[in-house]
């Protein structure tokens, strides 16, 4: 794994992982992120301090809310997720294998890599 993905999957996917809880439900706790992520609080913790430092999240008591840059950040990779899943499909990959590979394709794949497999599914 190239050195950019590796550092930026987690901070990815914990920013994914808070907007698609908070479309869900009112509000987001750190205990639903660990949740989803299938990760412990204290990994949450420390994510979650790290989202602040960069302003991506914000914190209303115990709540996790996404900043306007952590919403447009987590849009794009969630975006990015749900273009290469589709691209998949349509290769014949399977939905529940192309759902994992998209899990982890998104944080490698570069900006030209996606826009021709954007325009390749016409969208």
């Amino acid at each position: 794994m190239n050195t950019y993905a590796k550092y930026h999957q987690s901070e990815e996917d914990y920013l994914e992982s808070i907007l698609l809880i908070s479309e869900q439900k009112s509000v987001v706790h750190r205990i639903d992120v660990a949740r989803d992520l299938g990760v412990s609080g204290a990994a949450v913790n420390k994510a979650v301090k790290i989202l602040l430092e960069k302003g991506y999240v914000k914190e209303d008591g115990k709540h996790l809310k996404l900043t306007g840059a952590g919403e447009t950040y987590a849009r794009e990779v969630f975006e990015k997720h749900c273009l290469i899943k589709d691209f998949l499909v349509a290769l014949g990959v399977s939905e529940s294998i192309a759902e994992v590979d998209a899990c982890h394709m998104e944080h490698l794949l570069s900006a030209e890599t996606v826009a021709a497999m954007k325009a390749r599914l016409g969208k």
